[in-house]
């Protein structure tokens, strides 16, 4: 097996698989793992609570890219998990380091030290690989970065045992096989069916396209009157931005990870719909990060609170992504 190469990802858990099949000789980039796994959503769950205010998601759930990519692609991972049992999670990992192979692993943001302590936060799915172990020090591979970083074995273990939300129990994958040969078309198209599926036909107010539709709305009613309310609008917005920006790659850049893979797409199948509508996929995330930056400027007191302006900037995402799936659909 090569001398694993570390590179430097936009997302973890993409980045992770892209590596891991890079590593084993299928020459995939984590834009097509994205797309290709059909991992492009937007949720909007006002029951489920996260530090007080509303769940907000641009993505599926966590290992959502894995399995997508095992589907569709017909390779093979293994996952492991270890409950409560620390020791046995720390041998395993250490006999498959020994036999030359590498391990993706699911950790907690908190309990990695190489990360900086203002970037720290509890979110229990954050994705790297570990490729080698010398003495009591694990080297890994965190996407997020540019470079190999280390960690002890008692931090990584903690971290992999963290116990809240999205628990890891010392989840551990590793790969297994590749096709000799796989039908990426067939893949691309399939995958695409799926997104447009889910973003445009959910019965729900509160996913794909028409959820996008009702937060915006929801932005637009927020009442001001009292200075009550516009803390609470305030945390809202906040909220809504931490969510976009802050936890994974947000919700810009899985709209840019999507119009890149529509771009690639493009090229393997020689189609120009994909490609036009790649620039509208890169609008719609431009839109995303353009509210972000306007409700940054509200937060901090440096602009006006305009919940309608805020609205508007949101519903204009949406629409863009809504005319972006509808091309989509006449894809053959």
């Amino acid at each position: 097996m090569a001398e694993f190469k570390h590179t430097h990802a936009a997302h973890c858990e993409s980045g992770t698989v892209s590596s891991m099949l890079k590593h084993s000789g299928l020459d995939i980039g984590e834009a097509m793992c994205f797309g290709v796994s059909s991992a492009i959503i937007f949720g909007y769950f006002p029951f489920i609570k996260i530090n007080n205010q509303p769940l907000i998601t641009y993505r599926m759930p966590p290992r959502y890219i894995l399995k997508g990519v095992e589907k569709n692609l017909g390779v093979k991972f293994e996952i492991k998990t270890f409950k409560n049992d620390r020791q046995k999670a720390v041998k395993y990992l250490d006999e498959e380091l020994a036999k030359g192979a590498i391990a993706g692993v699911q950790t907690s943001v908190f309990y990695l030290p190489y990360f900086p302590k203002d970037m720290r936060f509890h979110f229990n799915a954050h994705n790297l690989i570990v490729f080698k172990k010398e003495g009591n020090t694990y080297f890994v591979s965190d996407p997020v970065f540019d470079y190999v970083n280390t960690i002890s074995e008692e931090d990584l273990t903690r971290a992999r045992f963290a116990k809240g939300a999205l628990a890891p129990h010392g989840t551990l994958y590793k790969l297994i096989s590749i096709p000799q040969s796989i039908d990426f078309e067939k893949a691309i198209k399939r995958s695409i069916s799926k997104t447009v599926c889910m973003m445009l036909k959910t019965p729900l107010p509160i996913i794909g396209i028409w959820g996008m539709k009702t937060l915006a709305k929801k932005i637009a009613s927020l009442k001001i009157a009292t200075e009550e309310d516009m803390r609470s609008a305030k945390m809202f917005i906040t909220q809504i931005i931490r969510m976009q920006e802050e936890i994974g790659t947000g919700g810009g850049g899985f709209r840019f990870m999507y119009a890149s893979f529509l771009q690639e797409s493009s090229k393997m199948l020689n189609s120009s719909l994909l490609f036009e509508t790649s620039n509208i996929m890169s609008e719609a995330g431009d839109r995303l990060r353009a509210f972000a930056l306007k409700g940054a400027k509200i937060i901090k007191n440096q602009d006006e609170f305009n919940p309608e302006e805020l609205s508007r900037l949101f519903m204009e995402c949406a629409l863009l992504e809504e005319s972006a799936y509808k091309r989509l659909k006449d894809l053959k």
